[in-house]
């Protein structure tokens, strides 16, 4: 095993190798709580292998999963690689014709579908001349398909096949904060690579750690909290197939103690709000992470006064895997992004392609390596994106003396006022520090002259008066950062445009501006 690079032989056969064979690897929340052990994980991930041959699925052919956050999903995921076989971790709040599109894009062979969501994904699957085989996990199987037990049935335990860190293993879809997924291929090595970069040299997991990422495990970000970063030490994941409300969050906090919470920056000002006068719910939190959008610092603020414990805000994206910039314990400045993760180079850049000192704004390159072998089928974007061995992010952000990073908004979000670059987080940051305002994002609009102006949209908290809110918006961002900052126009609206993971789709607002 010591030679062998296929990723399911560390993550999950080591384990028992080395005792901890009894260990709860993954336990459900709720519902009948069900547990899966890391002896059971290996000989439940070894069955799949087996089943996806017998079924005809070869090495190197892709299975697409549409799968709940439930102990299914590591079964399958890992089994697929334990196979050579390329699981796509696909989004579970897609429509359809979403659907259609990917599945025909990375020609799957297979779909592994929870049966909450069969009625969803059953009409991209008309005409679809690709897929072979589907399982339902759960409830009854539809004409068609086969249940997830029936596929399991009678399969017997295969070992890891023997392959490189370099092989493919798996492949996620990009969130399309700006457009339509694109497939995303990731290595072997990868996993790894996060897991001993961030989880062991940032986050710090250990063995004794139980981990709940509200994050869904077919998110980039989610993938590594709940998967990766606990089944490198060990560690146990709470697995949540619902919507992580800010209700559910506080639950299973309380409820199942987890050591380390991972979320986004929505739902953590979602909790706050709901806790502010509130007795604070017992915990046994030591350490909190944010990542999907850059998280605003009042926020952060507000979170640590609760619960008496900091969140680590760091970025990172689907096509270097996990969090490659951030904050870390005893160096957190909120507001900010921290700086780069052990293991990682990142440097911003200018129009030209010019490196940019301290003070100014540029966009963000990364180097590391989890870096994504490329895009599926789109040669001319993965050439504007990989260049060598540092990735685009398509974010901007601007350095500060000490070495920290800021972030500025991503590059197409950028505008200029009066001549000088406006970063729509700063806005935003400023808005949200309004007792009342819940959530923010600025786009830029145009003036009777002609002239790019700021315009924000908010969501504003319950029982909050609209009106005399955005009266006294205006000054208080000009108070706050500047009085040529301040949007112009404010627009309050009952939510915002995102994302499944979280990020604000503000190519959205721009053309309801």
């Amino acid at each position: 095993m010591s030679n062998n690079e296929n990723a399911a032989a560390w993550f999950v056969d080591r384990h028992v190798a080395e005792g901890r064979g009894d260990k709860a690897a993954f336990r459900e929340a709720f519902g009948e709580g069900r547990e899966l052990t890391y002896a059971a994980l290996s000989e439940r991930t070894g069955r799949v292998a087996n089943a996806l041959a017998r079924a005809g699925i070869r090495r190197e052919e892709r299975i697409a999963c549409l799968v709940l956050d439930q102990v299914e999903y590591p079964e399958i995921f890992w089994g697929a690689l334990k196979a050579g076989v390329l699981p796509i971790a696909l989004n579970t709040l897609l429509s359809a014709d979403v659907y259609d599109v990917i599945l025909r894009d990375s020609r799957a062979s297979a779909l592994f579908v929870s049966h909450e969501l069969w009625d969803t994904v059953r009409p991209a699957l008309e005409g679809n001349d690709h897929i072979r085989t589907i399982v339902v996990i759960g409830g009854d199987a539809p004409e068609g398909t086969v249940s997830y037990d029936a596929f399991m049935e009678g399969a017997e335990v295969a070992p890891a096949l023997e392959l490189c860190a370099d092989e493919c293993a798996f492949w996620l879809y990009s969130s399309g904060s700006t457009g339509q997924p694109k497939g995303v291929r990731h290595v072997h090595g990868a996993l790894r690579a996060t897991a001993d970069t961030y989880g062991a040299q940032v986050l710090g997991i250990r063995e004794d750690d139980v981990v709940y990422s509200a994050a869904k495990i077919f998110f980039a970000y989610g993938l590594g909290n709940a998967m990766t970063f606990p089944m490198s030490v060990g560690a146990t994941t709470i697995l949540y197939n619902g919507r992580p409300t800010p209700d559910v969050a506080v639950k299973i906090i309380s409820d199942h103690a987890p050591t380390v919470f991972c979320g986004v920056p929505t739902l953590y000002a979602a909790t706050v709000a709901k806790l502010e006068g509130a007795d604070t719910p017992p915990s046994k939190l030591r350490v909190c992470v944010s990542a999907g959008e850059a998280l605003p610092e009042e926020i952060g603020n507000r979170w640590r006064d609760i619960w008496n414990v900091d969140i680590l805000d760091g970025v990172g994206s689907t096509e270097m895997l996990h969090i490659f910039l951030s904050n870390a314990p005893g160096d957190i400045v909120y507001g900010t992004s921290g700086r780069p993760v052990p293991g990682y180079e990142v440097r911003c850049v200018d129009e030209t392609g010019a490196e940019i000192g301290p003070g100014g704004v540029g966009e963000l390159l990364v180097r590391g390596a989890s870096a994504a072998e490329g895009y599926w089928n789109q040669r001319h974007k993965s050439r504007s994106t990989f260049e060598g061995e540092w990735t685009r992010t398509g974010d901007k952000y601007q350095i500060t003396e000490d070495g920290r990073f800021v972030y500025c908004g991503r590059t197409d979000d950028m505008f200029k006022v009066s001549g000088i670059w406006v970063s729509p987080f700063e806005i935003e940051q400023a808005l949200v520090a309004h007792p009342a305002v819940l959530e923010a994002a600025v786009v830029a609009w145009r003036d009777e002259a002609g002239l790019e102006k700021p315009k924000a949209f908010i969501v504003l908290k319950d029982g909050a008066d609209a009106a005399a809110v955005t009266a006294e918006l205006k000054e208080f961002v000009k108070e706050k950062i500047g009085k040529w900052k301040y949007p112009r126009w404010i627009a309050v609206v009952d939510d915002l445009p995102k994302t499944a993971t979280g990020k604000i789709q503000r190519f959205k607002l721009r053309e309801v501006a």
